[in-house]
C-alpha cells in the first residue's frame, strides 16, 4: 500500500550483505524470547540491571564470553517482556534455543504496513451533530484514555481545540513519541544516517492512522477540495503517543522488524498505555515466534487492548495475519461515500469510476484512447505494458491520448505517473478479475479514474472494435448515500487462520477504503519523490485505516467501562456487529458475491450497540495459557511466559477458549464446545438461544435459556454439532450463527464449520 523509494545507499548495503563469501558463518539478527519478568510494572534500576546482566550471562553460555555477548546483543527487553535481540550465526542460535530458560528463538523478521465521514457512517454522529445516545457522548469522547500507535504522528494540520459550542479539548494531545531502529539496522548491517534517528513521519502512514484513532476535531478538512468537512478521531479527547518502528522498505517490502516492535511494546506497556493500535503485520507465524503476538500478549496481561490490522493480501483465503486470540484483528470495508469520476466513451456509453485526481480535463473534450499493450515500447512485453510498468510505454504512441492500464504488480498511482511520463493526457485504471468491483480513489498525477472489472471489459471491447476510439474523463465529484455499503474490500485479508483454524479471524470489519485523515507534509500524497504536491489531509485505503477506527471505539468503551477487560471490550464489539448492508441485504464481497465470516469476522462494527451488549464472553490470562497448553506448549515454558508457576489442565481443547465466535475445522460425526457469558446488561434478565445451523449440520444449545439475577453473574452453556447422516464430506466451510436475546439485547456469534 505504501510506496517509498529506496535510496541507492541503502540498496548497496543489502547487496553487500548478500554477497558475503559462503566460507564464513552467516550472521543474522535473532530474537531470544524468555517469557515475562517478575519485578512488576515499576522496576528499580537494580531490577533492570539484573535483567540485562542475566541476558549477557545466558548468551555467554553459548558464545563463550560475557564480553562477546555484550557485543552481540543490541536490545535487552527488561521491563515487561523478558528477552533480547542479538546478532548470531545459525549454530549459536540453535545452541541458545536449547537453554532451559528459553521459550523461543526466531529470526528478526520484517513486516509491512497495512495501509471523515466514517464516524457518521458508524452513527456516532448524524449530519455533523452528536446524538444524546451516541457512544461519543456517553464516554465523554474518550477522555482520559491513553492510546498508542506504531508510527510517528506529525501534528501539523491538527487543531488543538474543540470547535463549536462544545468544551475545549485539552491542548496536550500528542504527549510523547519514540523511535526504534536497531532491528532495522541489524538487518541492513551498517550505520544509519540522521534521517533514521527521528520520530518524524516521513510517509504519512502514522499521521493518518493515529489521527483516525484519536485526532482532535478539525473543521475545514479536505483533499484537493474534495471530502470537505470536519475531521476527527474515534476518541477525540484521548491523549496519544507514537512509537515509530517502520522505516523505508527493503528487499521484499519489509520495513518494520520484530526486534524493534518488541522494544516498542515493552516501552509502551511501562508508559501506562490503555489501547495499542497496530497497523502492520506480516506472514502469520506461530504465536511465540511472532514479535507482534509476543508484545500483544504481554500488553493484554496488563489489561491493555491491542487492536491490529488483518492485512492487505485478500481476497485469497488463508491470508489473514495477526491471528493470536489475544489480539483484536480488523478487516476493511467500504463507506457509503464515493469520489466519482466517469469515463465518457465516444459511443455515448458512460462508465463509473473513482478518483481523487488534483487536476481535471474538460468534460467536453474527447481524446484518443489506447491500451498499454498497444502503446508498448519496442523492447517491452505486452503483458508488462498492459500493466503500465516503468519503461514499457512508448511516448510516441501514448502522447496526447488517454492511456488504459490494468491493475496489478505496480502501484495504482505509479501507473498514472508512467502515463504522464509518456505524454498521456489521462489514464484509466481497469481492475483485473481478482480485484472485481473494488475501485479506489487515489491522488493521481493527471486526470485519471479507476473502473471495475466488468466495465473494464466494456472499455476494452470498445477499444478493440472501434476504428478511432475516444473518451473523456469527468472531474471528480464527492457523493454520499452509496448503496450497497458496506462492501468488503478485495484487498482485505481473509481467513481461515493458517496457524490455528479454531480461532476465527479477522474478528470484525470497519471502514478502510478512501479514509480521510491527517497526513505528513514532508512528502506528496502518492509518496513518490517526484510528487511535489503537499496536503495536510489525505485519503488512504487498507486495513491500516480500518484498524484505528476500531482502536478509537475501544478507547471510548474503556472510558465508559473502565472495569472491562480487553476480551470483554472485544466481545461487546463483535457480538453487536451487523452482517447486513444499508439495503438490508447480506454484506457482499467486491465480486458481488455474498461475503462470509472469513471476510468480516463477526460483522461490521456498530459503536453505539457495543456500549450496551447485554452479555460478554470474557477471557482471562489463564484461559489463554490453557489454550496454549491445548496446542501442545510445554507447561514449564508457559510458566516462564506467564511469570508464575502454571499447570496445564487435564481436559481442555483449543475450541474451548471462550471466544465470541465458534470455528470448527474438522467435524466428524458430532462434538461439543463450551462457552461462558457474563451479564453486563439488566440485573434480572432471561436470554433465549436461537440458532441458524450451517448446511448439513444440526446445532443444539444446552441449556437454551439463561436466567441472570445480577450484573456480573456468569452462566456456562454447551453447543453441540451433529453432522447429518445424509451430508457428504465437503471441502468447503459452511456458516451459521448463535444468537442470545432477552428481547432488547442481541448477542450474536458466527459459526464456521467444515466437515471432516
Amino acid at each position: 500500500m505504501m510506496h517509498t523509494i529506496l535510496s541507492s545507499l541503502l540498496l548497496s548495503f543489502i547487496v553487500f550483505s548478500l554477497s558475503q563469501s559462503p566460507t564464513f558463518a552467516i550472521r543474522k539478527s535473532y530474537i531470544v524470547y524468555l517469557g515475562g519478568h517478575t519485578h512488576g510494572l515499576n522496576p528499580t534500576t537494580a531490577d533492570l540491571d539484573y535483567a540485562t546482566n542475566s541476558h549477557y550471562e545466558l548468551l555467554a553460555s553459548s558464545v563463550g564470553s560475557t564480553e562477546l555477548a555484550r557485543e552481540k546483543i543490541f536490545y535487552s527487553y527488561t521491563r515487561n517482556i523478558n528477552g533480547f535481540a542479538a546478532i548470531l550465526d545459525d549454530k549459536e542460535a540453535a545452541d541458545v534455543a536449547k537453554h532451559p530458560n528459553v521459550v523461543s528463538v526466531f529470526l528478526n523478521k520484517g513486516r509491512k504496513l497495512h495501509t471523515t465521514h466514517s464516524w457518521d457512517f458508524l452513527r456516532l454522529e448524524r449530519d455533523g451533530l452528536v446524538p444524546v445516545d451516541s457512544l461519543w457522548n456517553r464516554s465523554n469522547f474518550g477522555a482520559d484514555v491513553f492510546g498508542r500507535n506504531r508510527r510517528a504522528l506529525v501534528m501539523k494540520g491538527m487543531d488543538p481545540s474543540h470547535q463549536g459550542g462544545e468544551d475545549r479539548v485539552p491542548v496536550m494531545k500528542l504527549i510523547g513519541a519514540k523511535f526504534f531502529n536497531k532491528g532495522y539496522l541489524a538487518f541492513i548491517g551498517d550505520a544509519l544516517n540522521n534521517t533514521f534517528k527521528t520520530v518524524r513521519d516521513h510517509e504519512g502512514h502514522g499521521s493518518h492512522t493515529l489521527s483516525t484513532a484519536g485526532g482532535n476535531v478539525v473543521p475545514g478538512a479536505s483533499v484537493f477540495g474534495h471530502a470537505n468537512g470536519t475531521a476527527k478521531g474515534g476518541s477525540p479527547r484521548a491523549r496519544v503517543a507514537a512509537y515509530k518502528v517502520c522505516w523505508p522498505p527493503l528487499v521484499g517490502g519489509n520495513e518494520c522488524f520484530d526486534a524493534d516492535i518488541i522494544a516498542a511494546f515493552d516501552a509502551a506497556i511501562s508508559d501506562g498505555v490503555d489501547v495499542l493500535s497496530v497497523s502492520l503485520g506480516g506472514n502469520p507465524s506461530e504465536f511465540f515466534e511472532d514479535g507482534i503476538s509476543i508484545g500483544a500478549f504481554h500488553a493484554v496481561k496488563k489489561g491493555i487492548s491491542v487492536v491490529s490490522s488483518a492485512g492487505n493480501s485478500g481476497p485469497d483465503p488463508g491470508t489473514v495475519s495477526n491471528v493470536s486470540p489475544w489480539m483484536f484483528t480488523v478487516g476493511a470495508s467500504t463507506l457509503d461515500r464515493e469520489f466519482v469520476s466517469y469515463v465518457q466513451l465516444g459511443n455515448n456509453k458512460q462508465l463509473k469510476g473513482a478518483s481523487l485526481s488534483s487536476v481535471a480535463m474538460s468534460s467536453r473534450t474527447f481524446y484518443p484512447l489506447i491500451s498499454g499493450d498497444k502503446a508498448k515500447a519496442a523492447d517491452a512485453l505486452a503483458e508488462d505494458a498492459i500493466l503500465c510498468q516503468p519503461e514499457t510505454i512508448d511516448p510516441k504512441k501514448a502522447k496526447g491520448k488517454i492511456l488504459v492500464c490494468v491493475r496489478g504488480i505496480s502501484g495504482r498511482t505509479d501507473k498514472g505517473k508512467q502515463a504522464l511520463l509518456a505524454g498521456a493526457v489521462g489514464m484509466i485504471l481497469v481492475n483485473d478479475r481478482k480485484s472485481g468491483n473494488e475501485v479506489i480513489a487515489d491522488p493521481h498525477f493527471l486526470p485519471a479514474t479507476h473502473i471495475n472489472f466488468t466495465d473494464g471489459n466494456t472499455l476494452f471491447a470498445y477499444i478493440n472494435f472501434t476504428r478511432n476510439p475516444t473518451a473523456c474523463i469527468t472531474p471528480v465529484e464527492t457523493k454520499f448515500g452509496l448503496k450497497p455499503a458496506p462492501v468488503m474490500a478485495a484487498f482485505s485479508s481473509r481467513g481461515p487462520s493458517l496457524i490455528e483454524p479454531s480461532i476465527l479471524k479477522p474478528d470484525i470489519t470497519a471502514p478502510g477504503v478512501s479514509i480521510l485523515a491527517a497526513f505528513t507534509e514532508l512528502v506528496g500524497p502518492t509518496e513518490d519523490e517526484s510528487d511535489k504536491r503537499r496536503t495536510p489531509f489525505c485519503l488512504q485505503s487498507g486495513t491500516s485505516m480500518s484498524c484505528p477506527h476500531v482502536s478509537g471505539i475501544v478507547g471510548l468503551l474503556k472510558s465508559l467501562h473502565p472495569d472491562w477487560s480487553p476480551a470483554a471490550i472485544r466481545s461487546a464489539i463483535m457480538t453487536s456487529a451487523r452482517i447486513r448492508d444499508d439495503t438490508g441485504n447480506p454484506m457482499l464481497d467486491s465480486s458481488n458475491k455474498r461475503a462470509t465470516p472469513f471476510a468480516y469476522g463477526s460483522g461490521h462494527v456498530r459503536p453505539n450497540r457495543a456500549m450496551d451488549p447485554g452479555l460478554v464472553y470474557d477471557i482471562t490470562v489463564n484461559d489463554y495459557l490453557n489454550f496454549l497448553c491445548a496446542r501442545g506448549y510445554n507447561q514449564s515454558l508457559l510458566s516462564l511466559f506467564s511469570g508464575k508457576p502454571y499447570a496445564c489442565p487435564k481436559q481442555y481443547g483449543v475450541m474451548d477458549l471462550n471466544y465470541p465466535s465458534i470455528s470448527v475445522s474438522q467435524l466428524n460425526g458430532s462434538m461439543s464446545v463450551s462457552r461462558t457469558v457474563k451479564n453486563v446488561g439488566s440485573a434480572r434478565s432471561t436470554y433465549k438461544a436461537r440458532v441458524r445451523s450451517p448446511a448439513g449440520v444440526t446445532v443444539s444449545v444446552k441449556p437454551s435459556t439463561l436466567k441472570f439475577e445480577k450484573i456480573g453473574e456468569e452462566k456456562k452453556f454447551e453447543v453441540k454439532f451433529e453432522l447429518n447422516k445424509s451430508s457428504a464430506k465437503s471441502e468447503d466451510y459452511v456458516f451459521g450463527e448463535l444468537l442470545w436475546s432477552d428481547g432488547s439485547h442481541y448477542v450474536r456469534s458466527p459459526i464456521v464449520l467444515k466437515h471432516k
